[in-house]
């Protein structure tokens, strides 16, 4: 596993840098693109960006766990989760 991390202000520095736009306007469309994707999947949506990323709201069944302390049965109720897959070309920066 990688040692290092990109937080999201170095994220923006970074894009800004490279597209030559200020930082406030990168951060304004970073946010937007991030409410945007929200939006969808909260909307069962899937997001598909062709090469790079698909995000889309996955169904989890009830089923039945246990208390790791005590060992007591216990039911945990259905809900919903969020599978993000890689793309090729993400896939093929990461080798």
């Amino acid at each position: 596993m990688a040692d290092k991390s990109l937080n999201k202000t170095e994220l923006v520095a970074k894009i800004a840098a490279s597209t030559g736009q200020s930082q406030a306007t990168v951060d304004g469309v970073l946010g937007g693109f991030f409410d945007a994707l929200a939006e969808s999947v909260g909307n069962d949506v899937k997001v598909s960006i062709p090469g790079w990323l698909a995000v889309e709201r996955t169904h989890r069944a009830a089923r039945t766990g246990r208390n790791p302390q005590t060992g007591a049965t216990i039911e945990i109720a259905a809900g919903y989760s969020v599978k993000v897959s890689a793309g090729s070309k993400l896939k093929a920066a990461a080798k």
